[in-house]
């Protein structure tokens, strides 16, 4: 279904997911050191654009449930800097926490900080993996029309948008989630080379927290 009718439903149900879980951030009393335990794979979290690690609870749920030790950043702060800053800002923070065989979640943005990261700041190969969701790795044509720099760097012929999507050196290491219609990204997350996985819902920030995105994203993170 995905129809003017679906579509507009997604879009409205969309909002209030990401208005749901910025409310949730802020009321949250969570210490994300509380985290950190475990004895499988060690894993990064990087949220997206003016998103707290908070929108990321859902995949930090799944995974620590399943022995994980999960690792917030929380010097992204709402993730505003460009994507090449963040990118050194969590290579320092895994290089700094004596990280190794780490696994990434990321959420919109941040899979363009993650790839980056794999591709260019990564020389001992501690980032094996990733899963990125819902990311603009081929750019948004909304960003064009977006109020700030920070947005307007997602378009297409932005220059490390046009990088990212031509080098494909980490590609094969990475599991892109994308629903079938995300009122963001109407490009969609298609990554070649990549695995590619569409989930039936519909929105932005609605496929964080569905069931085959969790699935997906912990049966990445236990891979060899």
């Amino acid at each position: 279904m995905t129809g003017l009718a679906a579509r507009a439903r997604w879009f409205v149900e969309d909002y209030a997911t990401a208005a749901g879980l910025q409310l949730a951030g802020m009321a949250s009393r969570s210490d994300p050191a509380d985290y950190q335990t475990g004895t499988e794979r060690p894993c990064v979290v990087i949220p997206g654009v003016y998103e707290t690690w908070h929108f990321m609870a859902p995949v930090i749920e799944a995974l620590h449930s399943r022995g994980h030790p999960v690792f917030v950043i929380e010097a992204l702060r709402h993730n505003r800097r460009p994507v090449i800053d963040s990118a050194g800002v969590v290579a320092d923070f895994v290089r700094d926490a004596g990280l190794d065989d780490v696994f990434i979640a990321a959420h919109s943005k941040g899979g363009l900080i993650g790839k980056y990261a794999m591709l260019e700041l990564d020389p001992d190969r501690r980032l094996v993996r990733m899963v990125a969701i819902a990311t603009p790795f081929s750019g948004s044509r909304y960003a064009a029309f977006a109020p700030n720099r920070t947005l307007r760097a997602f378009r297409a012929d932005d220059p490390l948008t046009v990088l990212l999507n031509k080098e494909d050196r980490v590609n094969d290491r990475i599991t892109s989630v994308f629903g079938e219609y995300d009122p963001i990204i109407p490009e969609s997350s298609v990554l070649p080379g990549a695995e590619n996985v569409k989930v039936r819902v519909g929105g932005h920030f609605r496929v964080l927290r569905h069931p085959t995105t969790l699935a997906v994203t912990v049966q990445a993170a236990a891979r060899p």
